[in-house]
């Protein structure tokens, strides 16, 4: 029941922050369209390596298979901003509340917590990034209905939740990769690791509950 809670749940975030962010967009419809298509055709491309093992451990030998799409996406992301001039200033077109309210989907850190409790996911990976994304998603609720609603903010505190959001993603990736079985860099060995996040509904969870964090980071978005 949980993994299929989990299912529509992520599925449901990935649409909605897929859709906002290519919604608010100033791009051109056709770069819109081609935009989602590519987010699909990515979504797919994961249900598919899950589903045929492809993320499993082992899979690309010591390394964890589940860092590399991760990876993948950060490397485009961070490429496209640096070397290609209209989505820089695409993305720093976008309305400010809009990149902070994609990140209300963070509160999905509660699964990370119910996979511990179920045994399937162990400490310290588990609680740390469960609470984190938690506090992380549930404060960019009020911040952005307030800079939706044009309240004055401090860019101290918008910064603070940034920086917070981001040390939660860092932290996160470097004990999972500690914790991730069959590697040779494992340190918590205690019980399944996080052999779970190359399972199908939670491969999605590190690629569109996380990784839109490093838009804020590339945005800015201190700056209020």
């Amino acid at each position: 029941m949980l993994d299929l809670i989990a299912a529509i749940f992520v599925t449901t975030l990935y649409g909605a922050v897929v859709g906002v962010l290519i919604g608010v967009s100033p791009a051109r419809a056709v770069t819109k369209l081609a935009a989602f298509t590519a987010a699909v055709a990515w979504l797919a491309v994961i249900s598919a390596a899950a589903a045929l093992g492809g993320l499993a451990p082992g899979a690309l030998g010591p390394l964890p298979a589940t860092l590399l799409p991760f990876t993948a996406l950060l490397a485009l992301l961070f490429g496209s901003w640096y070397f290609i001039p209209q989505i820089r200033s695409a993305l720093l077109s976008m309305p400010l509340p809009a990149l902070v309210a994609v990140h209300a989907g963070r509160v999905a850190g509660l699964f990370f917590l119910l996979l511990y409790w179920d045994g399937r996911l162990s400490a310290p990976f588990a609680p740390s990034a469960g609470v984190g994304d938690i506090i992380t998603g549930a404060l960019a609720v009020p911040l952005a209905a307030m800079l939706a609603l044009g309240f004055e903010i401090r860019k101290l505190w918008i910064g603070l939740w940034n920086a917070f959001g981001t040390l939660d993603l860092v932290v996160a990736i470097v004990l999972g990769l500690l914790s991730a079985p069959g590697t040779p860099f494992r340190v918590f060995t205690e019980g399944p690791g996080t052999l779970v996040m190359s399972t199908l509904p939670w491969a999605f969870v590190p690629l569109d509950a996380r990784s839109d964090l490093s838009l804020c980071s590339l945005r800015d978005c201190s700056e209020a």
